[in-house]
């Protein structure tokens, strides 16, 4: 199997997939996956630039919308997480995961999948201290200070990841894990991006989180963005242990490291993009817990034993089958010749592809709660509740969140 890794997306997707499609013919080779690590952009209407979190020259509906619509199919399987430039509206509707367009899959705020007979995992966001041990009780419309905490990483969805159990192949993170420049060429990194030295000195550079989740893991491969560049690195787990294969790429840009293509071995295909039984199990398990305003979750008192819940799960997907529903529109798409078409920012649909999914395990729908805990949807859920570089074009770290940046290092 071919997988081919895309750093930051920043909502170009027609250039990555000419990128891939160009290198297929060139190479006379076939790509069967690609994976974004983050800053995807899944942008469908004007109203979703007001979700998103970039200074005003960068608001741009750029091209996703176009795939949104059925304008374009993504000529590849894609799956993606979330970085720290997001439509955050429109993927809080895909917490769980879900289609955000045809034949692009969202892995949610946490999240692993099967494609073939490898899994994927992924964390989206990035890593703040200060929100971490925060619940999600950010609702759209965003104001200024929540607009930039939405994406940051919550304890609840690493504390989620960090059940798994089984191996994972891949691990998708926005930012890179603390630390991982010890096991790379960091003089090198330094040469190119002097501004990082101090941070990399300071053991600072990077999430501790993510570095969490690399130690309890160790999946084969680790892909990262977020720092526009392009870093290499091997983790040796103990003596005699696994070996991850950490990178990190770049933007979508001309000239710039942002693609890469691994080949991993395989069961012969065809592929598809289906749940992971574990991972539907723990979500189950612990969504009773799910916090869902600024206190933070509580786990005391959770039983992390998943047998009894696996088996159930095992037989819902034997019943119902392991693949994610269809993609389902639920806004009005962008149309460059109606210029004023927005959709209506008071709004919050619920996504059909994640009431399928809670329906299937016999969840609550939860995601329309106000930060109070108080369902402000105009219906309420009947489902029952379940168990316990210097570019012009390029975006200056600095420059695309003072607040939301602090502590890491200056682009100029």
């Amino acid at each position: 199997m071919k997988i081919a890794i895309e750093g930051c997306m920043h909502g170009d997707l027609d250039n990555v997939y000419k990128t891939l499609q160009h290198l297929e013919k060139t190479n006379n080779t076939k790509i069967d996956l690609l994976l974004c690590c983050g800053d995807f952009q899944a942008v469908r209407n004007k109203n979703d630039l007001k979700s998103l979190n970039v200074p005003d020259k960068f608001l741009s509906m750029n091209s996703f919308w176009k795939y949104y619509s059925g304008l374009e199919v993504a000529p590849y399987p894609t799956i993606f997480i979330g970085g720290n430039h997001e439509a955050s509206n429109y993927l809080w509707e895909l917490y769980y995961g879900g289609w955000a367009a045809p034949n692009i899959f969202f892995l949610g705020a946490a999240g692993v999948v099967k494609f073939g007979n490898i899994r994927i995992g992924g964390l989206s966001g990035i890593y703040k201290h200060h929100d971490y041990k925060l619940g999600h009780f950010e609702r759209p419309p965003y104001n200024h200070n929540t607009i930039k905490s939405v994406y940051h990483v919550r304890e609840y969805d690493v504390r989620k990841l960090i059940q798994v159990k089984e191996p994972i192949d891949i691990f998708l993170s926005h930012d890179w894990p603390v630390r991982i420049t010890d096991h790379g060429d960091w003089e090198q990194l330094v040469r190119r991006k002097p501004y990082f030295q101090q941070e990399i000195e300071e053991k600072r550079l990077g999430s501790k989180a993510a570095a969490q989740l690399l130690e309890k893991l160790k999946p084969q491969y680790w892909f990262s963005a977020h720092l526009h560049c392009r870093f290499a690195a091997l983790v040796q787990h103990g003596e005699g242990g696994p070996v991850t294969k950490f990178l990190a790429l770049d933007k979508c840009l001309p000239g710039r490291d942002f693609l890469q293509v691994v080949e991993i071995e395989s069961e012969p295909g065809p592929y598809e993009i289906q749940y992971d039984e574990e991972w539907l199990a723990i979500t189950r398990n612990l969504n009773y817990v799910f916090p869902l305003t600024p206190k933070a979750a509580d786990f005391r008192g959770v039983n992390f034993e998943m047998e009894d819940c696996r088996k159930w799960v095992k037989s819902k997907l034997q019943e119902r089958g392991c693949k994610p529903p269809e993609f389902v529109r639920t806004v009005p798409c962008y149309d460059p010749s109606q210029a004023d078409v927005n959709g209506d920012s008071s709004v919050n649909p619920r996504n059909p592809q994640t009431e399928y999914l809670l329906r299937l395990l016999e969840l609550p729908y939860l995601l329309d709660r106000n930060s109070e805990g108080k369902d402000v949807s105009p219906y309420s859920s009947l489902i029952p509740r379940g168990p316990a570089d210097n570019n012009s074009e390029d975006i200056p770290i600095d420059d695309v969140d003072d607040d939301d940046d602090e502590g890491l290092p200056t682009e100029t």
